[in-house]
């Protein structure tokens, strides 16, 4: 039995990743200040003997004075309209609560896992993306909070490693998406599905023909604990290469909700990356990881758990 730390686990991933793990009999810390974590995701988890919640805030230090195995560190708002509503707060968590977690790992000999995001990237002029494409990020600009934040915590990760030897390991997370995604989460998928439920038009923003890679949140945590117990450090990029336009993803929303819904175009917001789709050839390569699930199977799965919200 793994005794394992998983901040933000009362969330979208981090419930998954919490009841996977206390699936093969590990003990779990889920740490978590529920800014965006829900009690809902975790209630059920809460009856297991090994689970424990301990609420508090990563930017802030925490005492932990008990044997570490594995700490995931998944806390930030991942959504922009979370994140921007207090984005000294996203740096705070991105930057000084991965420092928390790096030092906590320090003094555990605990192996760290960093989740970071495609978001790194920023607008990217490569295509797809590779790990060892820099990225184009604006540092100013209104996203800037996440996506530079995410990238002075995979700084951190590095100088940690190189510095004090702690194992680490980063993650690059692209598009993720399925059960326990808060209803008004304001990404993509749960603004079509909640839109098409209601028949409602689904927001478009700019033509639509922006895209993205999205992957079901399974082939995300098979992913994550794969490289968590790998011998590498990465980064890896852990999403699914298929591609998709905005417009043909609210086609295939509108089809299997059957719904009445037409569209809606609006402006684009600032700083929205045209295009993301990930390279995983490093992924399947070190770690053997490739994505299992199909977009219909998995946006069937996660509109059936949204009809319990309309």
């Amino acid at each position: 039995m793994k005794r394992i730390a998983i901040t933000g686990g009362a969330g979208f991933i981090g419930s998954h990743l919490c009841k996977k793990l206390l699936q093969e009999d590990n003990e779990i810390f889920c740490i978590d200040n529920f800014y965006t974590g829900g009690n809902d995701n975790i209630l059920e988890l809460k009856k297991n003997p090994n689970f424990h919640l301990i609420i508090s805030d990563i930017s802030k230090p925490i005492n932990f004075c008990s044997r570490l195995d594995q700490i995931y560190n998944l806390a930030c708002p991942a959504s922009p309209p979370y994140y921007q509503k207090d984005p000294v707060h996203t740096v705070k968590t991105n930057v000084i609560g991965t420092l928390n977690m790096l030092e906590l790992a320090k003094e555990t000999g605990a192996k760290i896992l960093q989740a970071s995001t495609s978001e790194i990237y920023g607008d990217p002029l490569v295509h797809p993306q590779v790990e060892d494409y820099w990225g184009n990020v604006n540092p100013i600009g209104i996203r800037s909070c996440y996506d530079e934040g995410k990238r002075v915590a995979e700084t951190l990760c590095f100088d940690f490693l190189r510095q004090f030897s702690v194992d680490v390991k980063v993650v690059r997370i692209f598009n993720t998406y399925g059960p326990n995604m808060d209803k008004n989460d304001g990404r993509v998928v749960s603004n079509f599905i909640n839109q098409a439920l209601k028949n409602e038009p689904l927001t478009i923003y700019g033509d639509g023909s922006q895209s993205r890679s999205f992957q079901y949140i399974s082939d995300l945590i098979n992913g994550m604990i794969k490289l968590m117990n790998s011998e590498f450090s990465g980064p890896y990029n852990i999403g699914n290469p298929e591609e998709f336009t905005m417009l043909k993803l609210a086609e295939l929303v509108i089809e299997k909700t059957n719904s009445k819904s037409k569209l809606d175009f609006k402006d684009l917001p600032k700083d929205d990356p045209k295009r993301r789709k990930p390279d995983i050839s490093k992924a399947g390569l070190d770690l053997g990881w490739s994505p299992k699930i199909k977009i219909d199977v998995g946006i069937s799965k996660t509109i059936e758990y949204y009809k319990k919200f309309i």
